[in-house]
């Protein structure tokens, strides 16, 4: 459903969050990251979940490196639009933010429930 969603956005041609040039495009690459970042999650967990891939996080985060690249060749298609290697980058690295911060996260909660034993 989550790339479901990412291919229909990216078919919405000249798409704007703000009237702004400069505040819009700051939105729409957080954007960018923030969407891609929750598709590594959640490729990670089922990866986890279902096959014997391992480690799971870096096959997710190569699943989702190669939907970035798709979605803007789709995006290439789209009227107004058009694909930018730079953006398949910035959702990259929203990708590899999440990983990084999830494992942080997952690392911390470990400990503290290991010390709570």
């Amino acid at each position: 459903m989550w790339t479901v969603s990412i291919f229909l956005l990216s078919a919405q041609p000249d798409l704007r969050f703000v009237d702004d040039v400069d505040l819009d495009f700051v939105v729409r690459k957080l954007g960018h990251m923030g969407v891609f970042g929750i598709l590594v999650l959640l490729l990670w967990r089922a990866l986890g979940l279902t096959t014997t891939l391992r480690p799971p996080w870096a096959w997710a985060l190569a699943l989702t490196v190669l939907y970035a690249i798709s979605d803007e060749l789709h995006q290439g298609t789209v009227v107004g639009r058009h694909p930018d290697v730079t953006d398949v980058g910035i959702d990259s690295l929203g990708a590899i933010l999440f990983v990084l911060a999830a494992s942080i996260v997952g690392r911390r909660l470990r400990r503290d429930l290991t010390i709570r034993r």
